[in-house]
């Protein structure tokens, strides 16, 4: 009774956030260029004739540009045991869609994932009539899961993390996220202490695995590497000048954060690497009202020589975050300033920069606390304190010292991504 009420009231009210929610995001799709790439697909509209589709492929949903990266570094590494094992990437937004086709992986057909409304979850199931589905990190859509639950289609949940807000939302509300959480055929965990959440929410114990994190394993995956290209553009603001940089910065970081390390360092070039690139005009802006000279990744105007104090280089494109942080001297994780959970460490930790981050790292929460308790990394609550973590990070010999405890740290994750898809291979035997 309590799963019927549960999904007559998630049937009413997502067709109601759909449409209250279409302007925006078809605003933000044409921003971010997501206009000519197949964004029928989210309405489960199709233009690929249906016999050059993969069908009975390895399904894997990953909503975010993050989660995007994850699967992709998956697939590679299933693909080493299991070459000719196709699968099909669905992502839920153009950026994650971008970032999936450029990595041109062979007997991988990226898609958009449907909107979690019944006629759609089944056309997209009627097409692909997927083997497995894989779910990464906890986006879990109650028809989709239905559905496949219906059809015999195994659905497991990998590098699978709770916020403590998130876990806070999940116990008041498990009575009515039991019944759909239960139909759940694995989840692997990053971390022990989220064992218990998902007990909670209805999945068998025998089901729940602890890997590490997918996110976090230092021994697969590409690790971040210099390009001469980066260095090239690099020299034309000043040779072998200091390069802090700021990654995955939100609105309302960008001049606080370049005004920091301004101070902290006035010889040293800022470099700025917003989450999002369209919002290129925004970071901009709020760069020149604080007094620096800005220049875009995206402009020609960057090959130009600019050695200026003041001028910060805004590198406004997709999918380049890992290699620019190879080239810094000191990384600051961005998100972290104002309250909104943080970005991920992990790829300054893999480049052995030494790593600063603000007050609120609450995604993150596990790794950061094992960091800062380590002294790996520096939180900085605000400009003043900023501006000192900068200066002390940029000390060579404390930032050797923190970048090893950031190493030493991380190797506890070492291994997950092969401990999760040793556990995909062996329930998906035993489920044929």
């Amino acid at each position: 009774m309590r799963i019927k009420l549960a999904l007559t009231a998630y049937r009413l009210i997502l067709p109601l956030l759909f449409i209250t929610a279409f302007p925006g995001w078809l605003v933000k799709m044409l921003r971010r260029g997501g206009m000519g790439t197949h964004l029928g697909e989210r309405v489960t509209v199709y233009t690929t004739p249906l016999e050059y589709e993969l069908c009975h492929a390895v399904h894997i949903h990953a909503v975010s540009v993050g989660e995007t990266l994850l699967a992709l570094k998956l697939i590679r590494e299933w693909r080493l045991s299991e070459p000719l094992r196709d699968f099909v990437l669905a992502t839920g937004t153009a950026t994650g869609h971008a970032v999936a086709t450029s990595a041109k992986i062979l007997r991988l057909r990226v898609t958009y994932a449907p909107l979690d409304l019944s006629p759609m979850v089944n056309r997209y199931l009627n097409r692909f009539e997927p083997e497995q589905v894989i779910l990464i990190e906890g986006e879990v859509w109650p028809h989709l899961l239905l559905a496949c639950h219906a059809r015999h289609i195994p659905v497991r949940v990998v590098n699978a993390r709770v916020s403590p807000r998130s876990a806070r939302r999940f116990t008041r509300f498990a009575n009515w996220l039991r019944p759909i959480y239960s139909l759940l055929d694995g989840v692997t965990l990053q971390e022990a202490a989220d064992a218990e959440i998902w007990k909670t929410l209805g999945v068998d114990h025998q089901k729940i695995h602890l890997t590490g994190s997918l996110k976090f394993d230092p021994g697969s995956g590409e690790h971040p590497k210099r390009r001469p290209d980066f260095q090239k553009i690099l020299d034309h603001f000043g040779k072998e000048r200091l390069v802090i940089l700021a990654a995955s910065t939100h609105a309302g970081e960008d001049a606080f954060i370049a005004q920091a390390a301004h101070e902290a360092a006035p010889q040293a070039l800022i470099v700025l690497v917003p989450r999002h690139a369209e919002r290129r005009v925004e970071v901009a802006a709020s760069l020149e009202k604080a007094g620096f000279v800005v220049k875009l990744r995206s402009s020609s105007e960057t090959l130009v020589s600019v050695v200026n104090e003041r001028c910060v280089f805004v590198v406004d494109s997709t999918g380049e975050l890992s290699d620019w942080t190879a080239h810094a001297d000191v990384v600051i994780i961005g998100k972290s300033f104002l309250s909104s959970g943080g970005q991920n460490p992990c790829e300054a930790i893999l480049a052995e920069k030494p790593i600063i981050t603000g007050a609120h790292m609450e995604n993150f929460q596990p790794l950061t606390n094992r960091l800062v308790a380590a002294g790996a990394c520096i939180v900085a609550a605000d400009s003043s304190a900023l501006s000192q973590a900068i200066r002390t990070a940029l000390v060579p010999k404390r930032a050797e010292q923190m970048t090893r405890q950031a190493t030493s740290t991380l190797a506890m994750h070492h291994g997950a991504t092969r401990r999760i898809l040793q556990f995909l291979q062996r329930q998906n035997s035993a489920t044929f």
